[in-house]
């Protein structure tokens, strides 16, 4: 086991630290079977801060980047953290809707992209985002090199307070129709990454994976885990479930995951060879960010002969419960684990007050993983209660063996594979049809997904019905991005279901439709 590093400041400091301890072992590992060291690692992060330093990037500039999971991401942040430029991830599924938000938002100098990828054309959706901007960014391209430069010396490292000196703003879609900016620092972040690699307890030994969206709050997440624990992880940029697998099994990963979507993926693939273990190597799937129904716990350890390590987190507070393999049967298929460390965690009645164990209120949070308010201060007044912890709007209880079981919640969000998407900004689209006459939208139990997205209209007097490729059309063409558009559309027959002042009543559409057989 590679010595463990808990008490970094910043994450330069982290990763500088894990280079003299680590130098010549693998980090970073990507699907096409190229590799680098931790100071191979270094070397480019470094070479890369010269090439930023060259464009204009110092201590302070604020840097959106849209791009995917790549060994030249990860590289690209390292050297703007080495600079201490304020980076804005944005999840490459978010579209111009959400992206010019972001960059107005955060003021972004530079904006990073990876040209044309997969189909979809990034540097033109930022330039039409930003077209009416006064202050246009300058867009520059990364994808399979990076800015590199000779003519400049890295300054002397920032000393800064890491506790308060916001160096990241992550967005969630949260529950209002403009995405919520979240401020964190290094520390916050540090914090959260701490926590998972103490749950997870991984070793130089591991061979760990990022499958899902680097931009992700989980990014440095993980990134953290790693360098903290010393172990290097498979980078997966476009998630093919067979070439997934075949290189998993080619570099020996142990740790797969990333959420409830993953555990069924690979699950249904086992089932398709059960007589030879899927990927030999894994002794564990882990990940969080969607509800994860105890079946799947089961059904993973009966048939992939392995655990479902599941946790808690959110983008505000990148880890809150982490399940742990050291944890009971019981506690990994029914809880979302305990409390990581240095997090506090308590379950609260309507009024503050503390609930009972097994007492179902909503969860507040408060420790050093927390993010330090939002871009917009206006906010912050609804997020944080009287004592300053957060209101996370999810409904859950405190077990008697200090674990946390969700069981709901308050705010009118759904979780579809780990990312939160709000009913609203769905609802005001559909509702401009000219064949809607109201519309609800609700998140319905799924395997795979964790939930589903439904969208039920009532139709306007006399019209047809809506169908799918109408949807679809007017999603699109408002810029919604492909994620959050309806999976499933209902016509429903009559008005739909309201109480006396009017106001639809969700939880009756979502009852009806759970009990229809959609088989």
């Amino acid at each position: 086991m590679s010595e463990q590093i808990y008490d970094a400041r910043t994450f330069w400091e982290l990763f500088e630290r894990r280079v003299e301890l680590s130098a010549d072992k693998k980090m970073l590992i990507d699907d096409s079977d190229r590799s680098l060291t931790f100071s191979e690692v270094k070397e480019k992060a470094e070479k890369a801060a010269v090439g930023f330093m060259e464009l204009g990037v110092r201590e302070g500039t604020p840097i959106t980047w849209v791009l995917p999971t790549r060994i030249e991401t990860i590289v690209a942040s390292l050297a703007l953290s080495r600079l201490g430029a304020v980076q804005n991830p944005i999840i490459h599924i978010y579209r111009e809707r959400e992206v010019g938000f972001c960059i107005r938002q955060t003021n972004a100098e530079i904006v990073l992209v990876p040209g044309e990828w997969n189909g979809f054309d990034y540097q033109k959706m930022v330039e039409n985002s930003t077209a009416d901007m006064e202050n246009r960014p300058k867009i520059i391209e990364v994808y399979d090199s990076l800015p590199e430069g000779e003519g400049l010396e890295l300054p002397e490292e920032i000393d800064v307070d890491a506790n308060e000196t916001v160096r990241w703003i992550y967005y969630t879609s949260g529950t209002t129709s403009d995405p919520k900016g979240a401020m964190h620092t290094d520390s916050t972040l540090i914090a959260g990454g701490v926590g998972l690699a103490k749950a997870l307890n991984m070793g130089d030994k591991d061979i760990g994976s990022i499958a899902f969206p680097y931009a992700h709050i989980g990014g440095p997440d993980y990134l953290v885990c790693m360098l903290a624990n010393g172990f290097p992880a498979v980078l997966i940029e476009k998630f093919d479930l067979q070439s997934t697998i075949e290189t998993y099994k080619r570099h020996g990963v142990t740790m797969a995951g990333g959420s409830t979507a993953f555990y069924s993926m690979f699950l249904g693939a086992q089932r398709q060879q059960p007589e030879e273990p899927l990927i030999p190597s894994l002794r564990l799937l882990s990940g969080g960010g969607a509800p994860k129904p105890p079946e799947i716990y089961h059904e993973v350890v009966e048939e992939m002969g392995i655990p479902v390590a599941h946790g808690y987190g959110m983008t505000e507070s990148p880890m809150i419960c982490q399940g742990s393999p050291s944890d009971s049967p019981d506690q990994l298929a029914h809880t979302e684990g305990k409390p990581v460390f240095a997090a506090e965690v308590t379950i609260v009645r309507p009024d503050g007050s503390t609930c009972e164990p097994e007492e179902e209120g909503q969860v507040v949070v408060e420790g050093p993983q927390l993010f330090k308010g939002y871009k917009d201060t206006s906010l912050n007044k609804e997020a944080f209660d009287s004592l300053g912890r957060f209101l996370t709007g999810d409904l859950g209880v405190m077990r008697e063996d200090g674990h946390v079981s969700l069981t709901g919640r308050v705010k009118d969000i759904i979780i579809r594979k780990g990312e939160n998407i709000s009913a609203k900004e769905i609802e005001d689209i559909l509702y401009t049809h000219q064949k809607v006459e109201a519309v609800a939208v609700v998140g319905i139990p799924d395997k795979e997904r964790g939930e589903r997205v439904c969208a039920v209209v009532e139709l306007v007097e006399g019209s047809d019905p809506l169908d799918y490729q109408e949807m679809l059309e007017i999603c699109e063409s408002e810029g919604l991005m492909k994620q959050k558009i309806p999976e499933q559309l209902i016509n429903y027959e009559g008005a739909l279901p309201r109480n006396p002042t009017l106001k639809i009543l969700k939880y009756q559409l979502r009852d009806e439709i759970s009990k229809i057989d959609w088989s």
